[in-house]
């Protein structure tokens, strides 16, 4: 279930899970820090008017995201943990759900369409629910008809990509949760999603072992299928630059497309070990993976090679 525990906030800064710790790696200093220890009781440092953090203790956790200078994380029994990288301590911690099996599956860091950053996480309870970032309060809920694996807002803070335990995926309006359009195509469950940094194409990834392309203009059908080798899709990103895609297996492979062969030309990466996540670097030139493997575990680190025209025509 593992996935989205890496994240590249620029060529040389990783943050990723280990065990029960949140760690900063640098390949500049060749060393690593930890910056969340959640085995420990995590207390929230500062209390938000209107937020209702509250101590954890002992959290496994699922998922978390990275942007500017915010770390959110989500656990297996409905926690929520953020904190901001430039500040000491937590600055926020809670458990969201209560259902038994209330794993947060996703987070996701945005801004609205009026400018303010708010988070947003997906869990089995079949609810989207948006927090402001400042604060911390509960803004919104939006509820759906089934288990909510994942949501990714697009680059202009306006819509919502929504998937989980249906063959359908939604586009939502990302200020009142309603449905816009439905995504059909995939024969199983959904769990991963990414926006092209144009906004208008968003990419899915499911069960089924592909990963489908759609143009939110007309979603009657999908662009293109992309196939995997041998598992679930479970984590798509594009470059910053919306050059490549990468999209992750659970375990051992991950493909990477080059979008402006009409993702025609591609390169598969076979690792050993479980997938624990993938991200470029924000300048686009290296692509991370992490392997949550207990023997094997490691982060891989592929740069992207430049050809240059020039001198391949005068040899």
């Amino acid at each position: 279930m593992l996935r989205n525990l890496l994240w590249a906030t620029s060529k040389h800064d990783l943050y990723l899970m280990q065990n029960y710790s949140v760690m900063h790696w640098s390949s500049l200093l060749r060393r690593s820090k930890e910056v969340v220890n959640v085995a420990m009781p995590v207390l929230p440092t500062l209390k938000y008017p209107g937020s209702f953090s509250r101590s954890l203790s002992r959290v496994q956790v699922s998922t978390m995201a990275v942007k500017d200078d915010l770390i959110v994380a989500g656990g297996f029994h409905g926690e929520l943990i953020c904190k901001y990288l430039n500040k000491p301590g937590v600055s926020f911690a809670t458990k969201i759900a209560t259902d038994e099996n209330a794993i947060t599956n996703s987070v996701d860091i945005s801004y609205s369409s009026s400018g303010s950053m708010r988070v947003m996480t997906a869990n089995n309870d079949a609810l989207i629910r948006v927090f402001d970032a400042n604060s911390f309060s509960c803004i919104d809920s939006f509820s759906f008809p089934w288990s909510v694996n994942d949501t990714s807002v697009s680059p202009d803070g306006k819509l919502l990509a929504v998937l989980g335990d249906s063959t359908e995926c939604l586009l939502a309006d990302a200020q009142s949760g309603k449905e816009i359009n439905k995504m059909k195509g995939h024969l199983d469950y959904s769990f991963a999603s990414a926006w092209h940094p144009n906004g208008q194409i968003v990419a899915t990834g499911n069960q089924d072992t592909t990963c489908r392309l759609w143009d939110i203009r007309k979603v009657s059908e999908s662009l293109m299928v992309l196939k995997g080798r041998m598992g679930a899709i479970r984590g798509i990103r594009f470059s910053a630059d919306g050059r490549h895609m990468a999209m992750a297996e659970p375990a051992d492979f991950v493909h990477i497309y080059d979008t402006e062969s009409n993702y025609g030309a591609g390169q598969e990466i076979d690792v050993f070990g479980e997938i624990g996540g993938i991200s470029f670097s924000p300048d686009a030139e290296a692509l991370f993976v992490g392997i949550s493997d207990r023997t094997y575990g490691s982060v891989l680190e592929f740069n992207r090679r430049h050809h240059n025209r020039y001198l391949e025509s005068i040899f």
